[in-house]
């Protein structure tokens, strides 16, 4: 898989990626942004090949280069999916950098995994570079079915307000912000519940309802 970005390198490195090819633009900069937003992988990333702009996007097939002038590769790990937090859900996602910043937020509220279903392949270029390099800290999968072991709560703006504790073991769906949730996720939802939202505002981004939605039950966790 393609690392476009210091970020999703620092990411992958974090959670064990093998990142090989790691290549930069300017070695001085890349080793300075280390030393002030992962002083842990200073070492890493000062063995970086510097390249030109022209080589850099030879060497990896790309019409761009990252504003931080940085990239790698890694092989897509094999994580299990963890049945004692949340698995989100994401119904159909059609706008690639909402699918992975969604990843980046359950990253970071701990969430047992991220699935999908529809054609957007979760592990596309644009998904992991909205992501950060978050698909390297948990699952990411597509939705093989529907049949969960846990209880599947839809989000959906006519459902009833979200109240009390989420189970550990719950499937989470999240809908697009254009369509919602689809026909198949709410007949097969045990609960469709909805987010506090002030009257005439129609819906939430869907980093925002995953973000709401893993929080709620993170609080009532803790609790």
């Amino acid at each position: 898989m393609l690392l476009e970005g210091f970020h999703a390198v620092k990411h992958a490195l974090r959670f064990g990626a093998d990142v090989h090819k790691l290549t930069t633009t300017d070695l001085a900069a890349t080793i300075r942004l280390a030393e002030t937003h992962a002083p842990d992988l200073c070492e890493q990333f000062a063995a970086a090949q510097e390249v030109s702009e022209d080589q850099f996007k030879r060497r990896f097939l790309t019409g761009r280069i990252h504003p931080t002038g940085v990239a790698g590769l890694a092989n897509r790990p094999e994580l299990p999916f963890d049945r004692e937090a949340p698995i989100v859900l994401l119904d159909n996602p059609r706008n690639l950098g909402n699918f992975g910043a969604a990843i980046r937020v359950a990253a970071g509220l701990d969430a047992g995994g991220v699935i999908a279903t529809g054609d957007v392949d979760p592990w596309h270029p644009a998904v992991l570079r909205g992501s950060a390099g978050l698909h390297f800290a948990l699952p990411v999968a597509r939705a093989t079915s529907l049949d969960f072991s846990g209880e599947l709560i839809a989000f959906d703006a006519d459902g009833d307000l979200l109240k009390g504790p989420i189970p550990d073991d719950a499937v989470l769906a999240f809908g697009s912000e254009r369509h919602g949730i689809s026909d198949e996720v709410r007949a097969r939802a045990s609960r469709i519940v909805s987010l506090p939202m002030r009257e005439t505002i129609s819906s939430y981004n869907l980093t925002t309802s995953v973000a709401m939605g893993l929080y709620h039950w993170a609080i009532h966790r803790a609790s």
